[in-house]
């Protein structure tokens, strides 16, 4: 049900659909073969989502799961809740391929910011993102996989309109 949402929402807005709130310490994901939220992992001690975390239905990346979705904004959700968002950029990231770990896979993340949200008006690219906060995200990522055994490489930021062509992408494969 989650995963056939639209990718798109109106007036060229990203729909994403919340697994992880703010503040989580556990990273939840949608299973769509039980209709419910279950429990991919704990995150390492002390380590909680900086923001709400989640995926853009109808779409599937390299990993073959749907694109990630990391929402910046200042407040925490809940799972299962439908944001439509405006895409600012993408972190573009590979890691250790999951059921080949000898080869390598791009498992790149967008970074977008709620339509409805009034504080974030100013935010259209990951450049209007202070270099610090973007320093501190890579930083969540690596210690978010430390235990994996996933050898995360952060390739680099990517601005709205290249993590636009992240998203096409990713709607072509589906």
């Amino acid at each position: 049900m989650l995963h056939t949402l639209p990718a798109r929402g109106p007036e060229d807005t990203v729909n994403v659909v919340v697994e992880s709130p703010r503040g989580s310490s556990l990273k939840l994901k949608w299973e769509p073969s039980s209709g419910a939220f279950t429990l991919s992992r704990p995150l390492v001690t002390g380590l909680t989502y900086p923001y709400d975390w989640g995926f853009v239905p109808s779409t599937r990346a390299a990993d073959g799961d749907p694109l990630d979705a990391m929402v910046l904004w200042d407040q925490s959700s809940f799972p299962g809740l439908l944001l439509r968002c405006r895409l600012i950029g993408a972190l573009e990231v590979e890691q250790n391929d999951k059921l080949h770990p000898d080869r390598r896979e791009r498992n790149d993340r967008l970074f977008v910011v709620p339509d409805a949200a009034p504080r974030a008006n100013d935010v259209h690219d990951i450049d209007d993102v202070p270099e610090r906060i973007k320093s501190e995200l890579e930083q969540f990522f690596l210690a978010s996989v430390a235990f994996q055994h996933k050898n995360l490489t952060i390739l680099g930021w990517s601005n709205a309109r290249q993590a636009n062509r992240i998203l096409e992408s990713a709607l072509a494969s589906t």
